[in-house]
C-alpha cells in the first residue's frame, strides 16, 4: 500500500531485487511508492549488486535499463561492506545467504530521515534493520 504523500519526505527509499523487479514490470504500489518518494525530493535508489539479482533472461534489458536509469544506483562501498557485516553479526546471519539483503540494509542505514525499503524478504530485512528502517512488503 503506497504511502501518502507526506510520510515519505526526505530519506531514502531503497528497492531491493523484488522492489526493482516490480517496479520494471510496473506494479502500481511501487510505481506509487516511487512516484511519492520522487515528488518530496526523496533519494529513490538501489545498490548496485540489487542490478545483479534482480535481472534475468525473461527481461527486456532495453526496459530494464529504462526503469535503473530513473534509479539513483549506489556502490557498494568499504563502509556499506563493514556495515553489512556488522548487521549480519548482530542479527545472527551468514552473509553466504542474505550478503545481498545485508548490503541493502547497509546502505540504507547510511543516510538520515526515513529509511524506507521495499522488499519481499520482510523478516529478514527487519532482523538486519530493526527499527532503524521502515520496511515493506512489496
Amino acid at each position: 500500500m503506497a504511502r501518502p504523500r507526506g510520510q515519505l519526505s526526505n530519506g531514502v527509499l531503497l528497492l531491493d531485487s523484488e522492489g526493482l523487479s516490480k517496479a520494471v514490470s510496473a506494479d502500481r504500489a511501487v510505481t506509487a511508492f516511487i512516484r511519492a518518494a520522487q515528488s518530496n525530493d526523496t533519494l529513490v535508489a538501489v545498490s548496485d549488486l540489487t542490478l545483479i539479482e534482480a535481472w534475468h533472461a525473461k527481461v527486456r534489458m532495453d526496459r530494464f535499463r529504462w526503469y535503473v536509469s530513473r534509479l539513483e544506483v549506489l556502490p557498494v562501498t568499504e563502509a556499506i561492506t563493514w556495515r553489512a557485516i556488522e548487521l549480519l553479526s548482530d542479527a545472527g546471519l551468514h552473509g553466504h545467504k542474505y550478503a545481498i539483503d545485508a548490503v541493502v540494509a547497509a546502505t540504507a542505514l547510511g543516510y538520515a530521515g526515513p529509511r524506507i525499503i521495499l522488499t519481499s524478504d520482510v523478516d529478514d530485512m527487519n532482523k538486519l534493520c530493526g527499527t532503524k528502517a521502515q520496511v515493506e512488503r512489496v
